[in-house]
């Protein structure tokens, strides 16, 4: 069975879609992903670098994220550490930068496409998203905000990959006697 990057597209602007709704995701706010586009085209990890899937994945992405002023973040794949994609201007100040431009064999294509088309890309080796999207087993959670929650969404993969997602919350403390905003929690307050 064949999947064509229409689809692919399709797929993860659906997906993007549904979880910035349910993240309550707002202007300046960050999304990070993590995408292998050789599991998205049914091959392993690592195995067969599709630059036509990644950039069907960034434009879908995109599509959704642009018109409301969220920032994305790529995650390299392990031979960059996992470092980060991002523009520059979506960084906290002070955050250190580093040098490396992604390849699609080290780094990963969906990184590659985002450092080509961004405005002023740099490299972090951490980011502190507020939600994510990981497409393939990327492992993206060590680039979220605490507390990190699973958002299911009606997408389950985009091409062959296994598609999970998440937003972040802030932290709980303060024990029993403590008052929480539940706009902050996404209404999941402990009782």
């Amino acid at each position: 069975m064949n999947i064509t990057y229409e689809e692919i597209k399709n797929q993860a602007m659906t997906a993007c879609r549904e979880l910035i709704e349910a993240a309550k995701l707002n202007a300046g706010d960050i999304l990070v992903v993590g995408a292998s586009s050789s599991e998205v085209m049914g091959m392993n990890i690592g195995k067969g670098s599709d630059i036509n899937a990644a950039e069907a994945i960034y434009e879908g992405i995109t599509k959704v994220l642009e018109p409301k002023g969220i920032y994305l973040a790529a995650q390299c794949c392990e031979h960059l550490n996992r470092a980060v994609i991002v523009e520059k201007e979506a960084l906290p100040l002070g955050s250190e930068i580093v040098n490396v431009v992604p390849q699609p064999k080290a780094g990963g294509s969906f990184a590659t496409t985002f450092y080509k088309n961004a405005k002023c890309p740099v490299a972090v080796e951490e980011i502190k998203a507020d939600a994510g999207m990981d497409i393939g087993d990327t492992f993206i959670g060590m680039q979220l905000k605490k507390v990190a929650v699973p958002v299911r969404i009606s997408v389950k993969s985009i091409g062959f990959a296994h598609l999970t997602c998440a937003r972040t919350r802030p932290k709980f403390i303060g024990g029993s006697r403590a008052i929480y905003d539940e706009k902050l929690s996404g209404g999941e307050i402990p009782r």
